[in-house]
């Protein structure tokens, strides 16, 4: 088997926010990828609006660059471990990988996940140092964890033998040596083509393409992307489309279009190595392969990592349907769910027992939460459950997802970290101090602690802490964890509109959700009660009017600044009665039952009797 020297391709992983996009902008920007890259602004493969708004990426990418002739395809990967289901497929296309490790944090947990999937594969590494140009920089330091990093997850003599390139991405330059300051990205461009393997080709054997990505033209259609493994495609050819099952369907290629820069461009044919997308079938779907037509081999479907979190999703029965979003039905949101099975293969939809309401699973919350995100912007309208554990049953024996959660702190706060952590059944495997003196604790727990960690560490750390966690493995469930929401809501008594006036007797009674102004409905939740029990409050009471007014009395009414309730905080929140109404312009809470009467005879059925 022969290897096309002409061409790598490489896909970046690292964790959030350790610089991939970034470093892609100045790779494209240095090799002159496109005209107008700097009219493009900041992490110019980050084109979804989520992406640019929460700095993560959320889908991965392809784009390419040319260097001394050889063609530099690269895959821009999501750092998040709830989308582990784009880096899995996507690293198929790859023959090596840029590990980005930041210079002051090191290795992450979701570094951990990324590497070991490359690893599964057998891809060559090059290890990327970035962010050398910090104060608190301590890029030997980040060196030696990664090594053990390596070492830990089992690599090979060959792979632990990983060249490092020192980076500053933001300022695009980088060097082999720190001592010798870097003035552009050639050492990493020349290290890529000296380490990073060219792809095995063997074009006389019958055309393989595994198809990992999908793409849609509004005149070309729905495209497969992928690998050419073996052979050659060309525009107009007959081909095989094996589905996942192992069903040929005949088919044909309308055009082959791969990529120059940020573009994919037309192309007559393309031969094994290359990374195409092909055009002119419209079911093909990820997995699948599209092979020879005479000869067709089908190649092993993608393996995706399980689901660990499900949540329901139901149409929206508040007294508010139908204002804000217009599309509101559940033949529309089982639609939009399955177009979005297509694209997201760490995804699962299950009908329930009600037509209008749908179990769908998915890698975290996060997960989850950005496609409820994706939805709302689209006009969607819908009420969703409190996130659920799923757990596997082996031998009559229950397992559950357990997390690797890394956490750094002020020290101040270390205490209340280890004893939050240590409630929810996290076992600490470490802890070290930071050059800014912050503690750096890392966990193993089960995911059922790591939901609602966030929230809570924020509220007893005053905001200073940085949670980060990725899934890590099964292991016998816990019976003796039992993390019921210990919270109480304050909930609205009647339908209006909220006036300063109750909520100024409101607030007293914990922490509201809402202003003055906002529409209301009964059964709504508008805060969180200091104590553990719900309770029901009329924030729509208006000051009754008499002939002796004081205006001191009305000037006295100093409400404290709501607390915004965010999709992520709403989900992390809510408990078992309650579910998250979300529409185009909002974010409510609800209670599941409205009536409060009706409330109250479902708790006293669920009370045990003497």
């Amino acid at each position: 088997m022969d290897r096309r020297k002409n061409i790598r391709n490489i896909a970046i992983i690292a964790h959030v926010d350790h610089g991939k996009t970034t470093l892609v902008d100045a790779m494209l920007k240095q090799t002159q990828a496109a005209r107008n890259l700097d009219q493009m602004g900041e992490r110019i493969l980050d084109s979804m609006d989520l992406e640019r708004e929460r700095g993560i990426t959320i889908r991965a990418k392809n784009a390419s660059v040319l260097y001394k002739g050889v063609k530099i395809n690269i895959v821009d990967t999501p750092g998040h471990a709830d989308f582990g289901g784009e880096v899995e497929r996507t690293l198929r296309m790859a023959d090596g990988v840029l590990l980005l490790v930041d210079a002051k944090e090191g290795p992450m947990p979701q570094t951990k996940f990324v590497l070991r999937k490359a690893l599964e594969l057998g891809l060559k590494a090059v290890v990327v140092v970035n962010k050398i140009d910090r104060q608190d920089a301590e890029a030997h330091n980040a060196v030696n964890k990664t090594f053990d990093l390596f070492v830990h997850l089992g690599a090979e003599h060959d792979i632990l033998d990983f060249p490092i390139v020192f980076t500053s991405a933001t300022a695009g330059t980088a060097t082999l040596d720190l001592k010798k300051p870097g003035v552009d990205l050639k050492p990493l461009f020349e290290t890529i083509l000296q380490r990073i393997p060219a792809p095995k080709v063997n074009v006389k054997e019958p055309l393989q393409i595994l198809v990992l990505a999908l793409a849609y033209d509004t005149y070309k259609g729905k495209m497969g992307i992928g690998k050419i493994s073996s052979g050659k495609i060309s525009a107009g050819q007959k081909v095989a489309q094996i589905k996942t099952g192992g069903k040929v369907i005949p088919g044909e290629v309308s055009e082959i279009l791969i990529y120059k820069g940020l573009k994919q461009e037309s192309a007559e044919r393309a031969e094994a190595g290359e990374i195409v997308a092909v055009a002119g079938l419209p079911e093909v779907a990820i997995g699948e392969t599209i092979a020879d037509f005479e000869n067709p081999k089908q190649i092993p479907p993608v393996e995706v990592d399980q689901p660990t979190v499900q949540m329901t999703f139901s149409v929206n029965t508040s007294p508010f349907s139908g204002k804000e979003g217009n599309l509101v039905t559940s033949r529309q949101i089982r639609e939009r769910l399955n177009r979005e099975l297509e694209t997201n293969v760490a995804l699962r939809v299950e009908e329930t027992d009600s037509p209008d309401s749908f179990l769908v699973s998915g890698r975290g919350e996060l997960h989850l939460a950005i496609l409820i995100e994706q939805m709302r912007r689209e006009g969607f309208e819908l009420l969703v459950s409190q996130p659920m554990v799923i757990l596997h049953e082996e031998n009559n024996q229950k397992f559950e997802p357990y997390e690797l959660v890394a956490i750094d702190v002020p020290g101040e706060y270390q205490g209340t970290v280890i004893a939050e952590c240590g409630a929810r059944k996290g076992m600490l495997l470490s802890i070290e101090g930071t050059p800014s003196g912050d503690q750096h604790l890392e966990y193993d727990m089960p995911t059922r602690g790591v939901i609602g960690l966030k929230s809570a560490l924020m509220t007893k750390t005053r905001g200073t802490a940085v949670a980060n966690h990725v899934f890590n493995k099964y292991e016998p469930y816990q019976p003796e964890l039992v993390l019921i929401n210990e919270h109480g809501s304050l909930i609205s008594y009647e339908p209006g509109t909220s006036t300063a006036y109750a909520l100024d007797q409101a607030q007293e009674r914990g922490t509201l959700f809402i202003g003055p102004g906002v529409p209301v409905y009964a059964g709504m939740v508008v805060g969180q009660n200091a104590r553990d029990e719900d309770i029901e409050v009329n924030v729509c009471r208006e000051k009754k009017l008499t002939n002796m007014r004081s205006k001191a009395a009305d000037e006295a009414i100093l409400l404290t600044p709501p607390l915004k309730m965010t999709l992520e905080l709403a989900l992390e929140y809510i408990g078992p009665d309650e579910q998250v109404e979300v529409t185009p312009k909002s974010i409510r809470i609800r209670k599941r039952i409205l009536d409060s009467n009706d409330r109250r005879r479902v708790k006293k059925s669920a009370a045990p009797t003497a």
